[in-house]
């Protein structure tokens, strides 16, 4: 009898124990889910967003590149170099909102969005006029790097016209992310999908009705990111965020200075990882077939940032998931948040490494006709397959330092990667070993691992209690000073 009892318990208990384990995965994968729901949400429209926009580039780089090499050669140095640059500048000093915004809207605290707007518009506006040099001197500095006299000097060109598309950067970006970390990402899809599709008609219309050439192709872009940046300024100006846009305000001019600070280390810290693989670029001027190069290249570096545009959207949406959980309090919630972004991003790497594995032969066909292009850069996709693949975790990562305010930290990581690893180390393949385009890619590979297991490691220690009262402290400051 007393066998039979303690069976019995031995069962209970072992049933007990297994009815708790489903209860504990069932109730981890519907987190999980729910997690996700709300990652997607803001990630799903901005990965829109940003491909359509990325792609009103794109587009134009595909009409040039049926006008002539040279022509291709000239806007992807410009739009590959010089743009990104400014592009991965202004893009980091607007992910300052990420952090600000997003702890302000997870406590509550709505009107101040609208101030931080503001103060991003005066920041982003004046550092946007100190980089025009940049444009005006384009073609010097590109000679200085060793680019071929008449790739440089058409590149001069187009870079002048660049400039409205440059200036349209501080209002698009911030915008973004204002509208972004209030979950309205609706609207900034579809203004978004409006603008590349007239500038589809608008290039047609410019390069093959008027043949305006390689301005007109260049003035396309600009006209259309303004018209982006009209749309989202119309919503937000006239009733789109009652709460949060209050009017103009003198308070954006108080704390520029701390605001500028935290802009400048996101700036510094997108710049430096956007414009790391676009050496290659400059790097091609000293190889024989320049011109080849340059344009295989440049469908490759163009391809790529097409792709980055989803793990920047992941980067931003992990930044105002963590921003939100932080400003409410909630520091498991931030953690959970964390790991969740890190394992959809790696799988949507995995699909474009699978895209680009199996359609390795038809990627060149969209920018240009040229066999020889085609043929090299047939020989440079299964590299760039492995090189979006490991790219794929670190934005994410990066986008926890923002929504817990760590930008600087990751501007020091991005600089003792890629500048003082990745790119020696590709130097030194490049020079050693023969196919040098090759080998200095895979050592610039190396920066990027170096990057991502760094930012894991912080991230794995970091102590979320304390981001959490970090966060509490800087809204009751900024709660003092606005009183």
């Amino acid at each position: 009898m007393e066998n039979i009892c303690n069976e019995e318990t031995h069962a209970l208990i072992k049933s007990t124990s297994h009815n708790g384990s489903n209860t504990h995965t069932h109730s981890l994968f519907h987190r999980s889910c729910s997690e996700s729901k709300k990652l997607w949400q803001i990630a799903a429209p901005s990965i829109f967003t940003r491909l359509a926009m990325f792609s009103i580039t794109v587009v134009t780089q595909s009409f040039a590149g049926h006008l002539a090499d040279l022509d291709l050669a000239a806007i992807s140095i410009a739009c590959t170099v010089l743009i990104s640059i400014t592009f991965g500048f202004m893009l980091g000093m607007a992910s300052a909102l990420e952090t600000l915004c997003g702890q302000a809207y997870g406590a509550g605290n709505h009107r101040m969005l609208g101030v931080y707007l503001q103060r991003s518009w005066v920041v982003l506006s004046l550092s946007s006029i100190l980089m025009l040099p940049l444009f005006v001197f384009a073609t010097p500095l590109l000679k200085l790097v060793g680019q071929p006299v008449a790739v440089a000097e058409q590149a001069g060109l187009v870079a002048v016209w660049l400039i409205p598309f440059h200036l349209s950067f501080p209002f698009q970006f911030t915008l973004q992310r204002f509208l972004q970390c209030q979950l309205k990402t609706g609207i900034v899809a579809w203004v978004s999908g409006v603008a590349l599709a007239i500038h589809v008609l608008v290039s047609l219309v410019l390069v093959y009705r008027m043949r305006v050439g390689i301005v007109g192709t260049a003035l396309s872009i600009g006209f259309s990111w303004w018209l982006s940046v009209l749309g989202m300024l119309g919503y937000t100006l006239f009733g789109g965020c009652p709460y949060s846009w209050t009017g103009f305000s003198a308070e954006a001019f108080v704390g520029l200075w701390e605001f500028f600070k935290l802009s400048l280390a996101s700036g510094v810290m997108l710049a430096l990882e956007n414009f790391y693989y676009r050496l290659l670029l400059i790097v091609s001027g000293y190889m024989h077939n320049t011109e080849i190069a340059i344009d295989a290249l440049s469908v490759c570096v163009t391809i790529f940032g097409w792709e980055s545009m989803v793990p920047l959207a992941f980067l931003g949406a992990t930044g105002v998931r963590v921003a939100n959980e932080l400003g409410a309090g909630n520091a498991k919630g931030a953690k959970f948040a964390t790991v969740v972004s890190v394992v959809n991003t790696v799988v949507v790497g995995f699909i474009f490494w699978l895209v680009i594995v199996f359609f390795n032969k038809n990627l060149a066909l969209i920018f240009t006709s040229s066999s020889s292009v085609i043929q090299m850069v047939n020989d440079l996709a299964m590299l760039l397959a492995f090189t979006v693949l490991l790219n794929c975790i670190q934005p994410v990562l990066s986008g926890v330092a923002v929504g817990c305010g760590r930008q600087a930290v990751v501007a020091y990581i991005n600089i003792g990667s890629y500048y003082l690893v990745g790119i020696p180390l590709g130097v030194l393949l490049g020079w050693l070993l023969p196919s040098n385009v090759v080998a200095m890619w895979s050592g610039m590979m190396s920066g990027t691992v170096v990057q991502t297991l760094i930012l894991a490691t912080i991230t794995m220690k970091y102590d979320w209690e304390k981001e959490v009262q970090k966060v509490q402290i800087l809204i009751e400051e900024e709660a003092t000073c606005n009183q």
